[in-house]
């Protein structure tokens, strides 16, 4: 991409707050932004071909959206956490194997997405997100839910096509959680807790393409419990 095309788009940046630049063969995350600090909301720099994301995304303080899909990052630097305003952070179809643990600190973060990348283990540390709704991981490698999943706010969580096997009970005391995405996994029907129906906020749990037939949750106790959340939940937005 020519310097000239570059420059007219930081020129646009510099009035509008946003710099979109995608699907253009980047390869590095373009250091001329660093001189719009000061007044970036939101960075999209999706379908490139950008494989570091530097320490000095730290600097971009009125950042409130960062979108890098389908890129080859393989990490996140923990200079992220710096980002306190940061509402969207999207990292769909990477090469990210873990997360760093200055997740955390993004008290304002609405949206997490993580889809298509190599994480195999779920996520700790992400209970301090209070304002967090969407949390996406599908398209990983992760096997196991643990206990400590109880902590997440978040209204949505989406593990479809993972290879998970082992689903805490204590997903059912998510206190936000109303969606529940585990299509394509590799669950028995004895793996799933029977609280997630008869306890939980949960009124979509969505599992099929698992190792048992949709139809044998029916014979669960606290089937018709999900089943009364899942009808109000339906006629409301009716």
């Amino acid at each position: 991409m020519g310097n000239s095309a570059l420059k007219s788009h930081l020129e646009t940046s510099q009035k509008t707050g946003v710099f979109q630049l995608t699907g253009k063969g980047l390869q590095e995350f373009p250091e001329e932004l660093q001189r719009l600090t000061s007044n970036l909301r939101t960075v999209d720099l999706s379908s490139n071909k950008i494989e570091v994301l530097p320490a000095q995304i730290g600097n971009f303080l009125q950042l409130r959206s960062l979108v890098l899909n389908s890129n080859r990052f393989t990490n996140i630097p923990s200079e992220i956490g710096k980002l306190k305003k940061l509402e969207t952070l999207s990292l769909n179809g990477n090469r990210i194997l873990h997360l760093p643990p200055a997740l955390s600190q993004l008290k304002a973060l609405r949206t997490l997405s993580l889809a298509g990348n190599f994480i195999s283990e779920f996520p700790s540390g992400l209970g301090t997100l209070r304002q967090l709704d969407l949390l996406d991981l599908s398209h990983n490698k992760i096997q196991n839910v643990p206990a400590e999943v109880s902590e997440l706010q978040a209204i949505e969580i989406n593990l479809n096509q993972n290879q998970i096997s082992v689903l805490s009970a204590e997903i059912s005391l998510c206190p936000r959680l109303k969606v529940l995405r585990l299509e394509e996994n590799c669950l028995e029907l004895s793996s799933i807790p029977l609280s997630i129906l008869s306890d939980s906020q949960v009124s979509l749990f969505s599992v099929e393409g698992n190792l048992f037939e949709v139809k044998k949750l029916r014979d669960l106790n606290g089937y018709e419990k999900y089943m009364e959340r899942f009808t109000a939940t339906r006629k409301k937005f009716a």
